[in-house]
């Protein structure tokens, strides 16, 4: 903290900022005051935080400075809602100077500390086999115990279908399997591919209920050694195969039926149209597929989500709108049959799953590390934020094969 010094930017954010629905706590116990009531407080811990927004001004300097604990909140919500909704009045020339000259000032000789090691920088085209498995690994990196310390029993990582009544996450997920096996109208003897497997709990569940023959495919390891070990035990390996594969190296044809959950947000813009016709090739004539995904309401950029969620938890991951994904399905020959929006649900279930997170935070550190474990626990809470503010939605699309 050697010749720091917060008194020059405290006074040229007052001035910048005359309507702050916040309030900035320096480590040497100063502040800027919010100038609205119930307003969220953004401790700064260290020059160290500022020396990250030196280098890398905006969401990855704060995204940095959060995962290494130099940035702390209060009220990760409220604190949430200001970084996506406050508008900085256009600010001078000569202001602007005078604010990074406080920021300077406050810094001190303080360097900036070398990038979380959490972090990751993919390199090379998006969405080859390649970056799509080293995206895969980074997300699933924690291993599978530490997914265990939220999800319901069955291991299912995706939207809960909360409406047909479910009064608790285990009884939620099970109604959105059977929901999608009803839709799929599966049948005994039927061939099932299940894109995206997770843990298997889809694949375990249409051929336990339904008596079909799975084959689900996952690029991460962990996920298909776990889901394979499931379908042991259950009884059912006569019927689920896993397999680490993308679904572009799938060489089966013929499928009655395809589930999609959770995938579509990780193909892009880049591959959704190759996505569709990949999925359309291996279905047989008539068949079923169902897509079950993230969608954007709003801001529809599709090249990232920002620099928090693609290098720290979901690189290259990015909602498209439904409009898009349904018009790779029509180009594909997929015939749209059915639509259902059931984005207020994942609100519900990631509320869920932030109780269940937050009550074993602590088995999280020690599973994950802190800094991994701070940017799940941010990440968790600006999911559920997309969801409560109409930035996004879950759809499922029922198709057909002509």
């Amino acid at each position: 903290m050697a010749f720091s010094n917060t008194a020059a930017l405290r006074l040229e954010l007052e001035r910048a900022l005359p309507e702050r629905p916040f309030t900035v706590s320096f480590w040497d116990g100063t502040s800027v005051a919010a100038t609205t009531p119930d307003a969220p407080t953004f401790f700064i811990r260290s020059p160290k935080a500022l020396a990250h927004l030196l280098r890398a001004p905006g969401e990855l300097g704060l995204g940095r400075a959060y995962a290494q604990g130099l940035i702390e909140v209060d009220d990760i919500d409220a604190a949430l809602l200001v970084v996506d909704n406050f508008e900085t009045p256009p600010i001078k020339l000569k202001t602007g100077a005078k604010l990074a000259l406080g920021l300077i000032r406050a810094n001190g000789l303080t360097l900036p500390p070398p990038p979380p090691a959490t972090e990751l920088r993919l390199r090379g085209e998006r969405h080859t086999i390649a970056r799509d498995r080293r995206a895969v690994r980074h997300h699933y990196d924690s291993g599978n115990e530490f997914f265990e310390l939220f999800l319901d029993r069955s291991m299912t990582y995706s939207c809960a279908y909360w409406r047909a009544g479910a009064t608790t996450l285990e009884e939620a997920q099970k109604a959105k399997l059977d929901l999608i096996c009803k839709k799929l109208d599966l049948q005994p003897g039927e061939r099932l591919l299940d894109v995206g497997c997770g843990w298997g709990s889809m694949a375990l569940n249409a051929a336990r209920e339904r008596g079909v023959n799975v084959l689900g495919i996952s690029l991460s390891e962990p996920q298909v050694e776990e889901a394979s070990k499931r379908a042991a035990e259950q009884g059912l390996g006569d019927l689920v195969e896993f397999r680490v594969c993308d679904y572009r190296e799938v060489r089966e044809g013929g499928f009655d039926a395809i589930s999609s959950i959770g995938m579509v947000e990780h193909v892009g813009e880049e591959r959704i149209d190759l996505y569709m016709s990949t999925l359309h090739g291996l279905l047989r004539g008539g068949g079923r597929l169902l897509n079950h995904g993230i969608a954007k309401l709003a801001d529809f950029d599709t090249r990232d989500e920002g620099a928090v969620s693609e290098r720290f938890v979901f690189p290259d991951g990015v909602p498209l709108p439904l409009s898009r994904i349904a018009k790779a399905m029509e180009r594909a020959g997929l015939i749209p049959q059915h639509v259902e929006g059931i984005g207020p649900d994942y609100a519900l279930t990631i509320t869920e799953w932030i109780k269940r997170y937050e009550r074993r935070y602590d088995e999280a550190v020690a599973l994950a590390g802190e800094e991994r474990a701070r940017m799940w626990k941010l990440y968790l809470h600006a999911a559920r934020q997309g969801f409560t503010t109409n930035w996004a939605t879950v759809y499922q699309v029922l198709a057909t094969r002509t």
